[in-house]
Parts: C-alpha cells; structure tokens; sequence
C-alpha cells in the first residue's frame, strides 16, 4: 500500500467527509424519500448503460471476449428493448452487467497503481484509476454526440451517478464509518482491495465508495 501524500489526503478526506455531512447525505435523503423507487432504479439503468461502451472497449483490451460480447449485447438490447436503457432487459435475457475500466486494464497488464489519492468532490482514486477515468471518457458515447449545453449534459450525468451511487449504498457505508476507528484508514483499505479484486476478476466484497 503506497500513501506517500497520507497527510495531504487526510485533509481533502476531512473537506470531503463534511461536505458529505452538509450537503450530500441531506440531498440523497431527499433523493431517497421524493423520488419514486421504479425511477431511481430507472435512472440507474440508464447511468449504467451509457458506460456499456466503456466496458465492450476495455472487455476486448483485456481479451476477455465473452465478455466483451455480453457488454456489447447489453448494450444494444437495453438501449433499444430497454428505452435508452431505462429498462434492464438484457440481464433477464441471459447477459449479467459486469462493467470494466481502464484503470482496471491497466492493472491487467501489471501498469503499478501508484499512490493512493484523496481528491475533493472525487474521493478514493491512485494515479493509475485517476488516469484510467480519463482515457474511459474517449469511449463514452455522449463525448461524441455535439449539441448545445453539451457540457451542462456532462455535468449533470455526473452529478446524477454520484447521487445514485450514494443513495444505494448509503446504509452500508454509514455502518463502515460508525464501526471504524479511522475511517480514512478503512476507506483506503476498502478501495485497493476492491481495486484488486476487479484486477484478478474476483468476485467484490465491500460496494463501491462514493465519489465523496
């Protein structure tokens, strides 16, 4: 585990954990109670699905073809079956969701995480992962769909996956704060053992952080 930067980390953890207190977790609660569950589970549908491309490239990177091939099915089943994904029809059919990142590939191919990261509003991350979400956006089929207030679009999808990814995992991450002792310490550790668990293609334990 490599925390070169553990003081500096600590202090956008500390922004990050009372920004979350203030803002965040009273606007996912608002989320949760006014927002239909057959809506929220249909605005995650739709989150996911938009990252099918994403997983169809690093499938192939990592010559996982099956896998490649299922992304690519669920890919064009939920988003003309399912309404633009609103509907996951694709895992009923037979094609579970199983999404991959370039971070991911790159772990594959054995490119070193680098030292963790805490970065404001974005949270958990390492050099590899931070630039493994960049080289991801090139295959993310809004980048490539020009119209006016485009970047407001961007902004507000990732605005909408982080309250989705919040809200579904709200309980079980308040459960690992009030049981931590160090609760940097904890998130660190859940995020590399998540990080290579999905490297090796193992099956993960703990759900995925949010983004603050």
């Amino acid at each position: 585990m490599s925390d070169p930067f553990e003081n500096v980390n600590r202090f956008f953890f500390d922004i990050n954990q009372r920004l979350d207190r203030h803002a965040g977790r009273p606007a996912v609660t608002a989320y949760r109670e006014t927002v239909p569950g057959s809506v929220r589970g249909g605005l995650h549908n739709m989150l996911d699905n938009l990252g099918g491309p994403v997983t169809v490239a690093n499938s192939l990177l990592q010559v996982r073809l099956e896998d490649a091939g299922i992304a690519a099915g669920r890919f064009l089943v939920n988003s003309t079956i399912g309404v633009a994904g609103i509907f996951d029809v694709a895992t009923n059919w037979g094609m579970p969701g199983r999404n991959r990142d370039f971070g991911e590939t790159m772990g594959t191919y054995g490119v070193p995480a680098g030292p963790y990261l805490v970065l404001p509003f974005r949270g958990s991350t390492d050099v590899r992962d931070f630039a493994g979400n960049y080289l991801d956006g090139y295959a993310t089929p809004l980048r490539y769909v020009r119209y006016d207030g485009r970047n407001y679009v961007g902004l507000m999808k990732s605005t909408l996956g982080s309250m989705d990814n919040r809200a579904a995992n709200m309980a079980s991450l308040h459960d690992v704060e009030r049981a931590s002792v160090d609760f940097y310490a904890t998130t660190r550790t859940l995020y590399l053992e998540r990080r290579a668990r999905l490297i090796e293609n193992r099956s993960v334990r703990t759900a995925e952080l949010p983004d603050f």
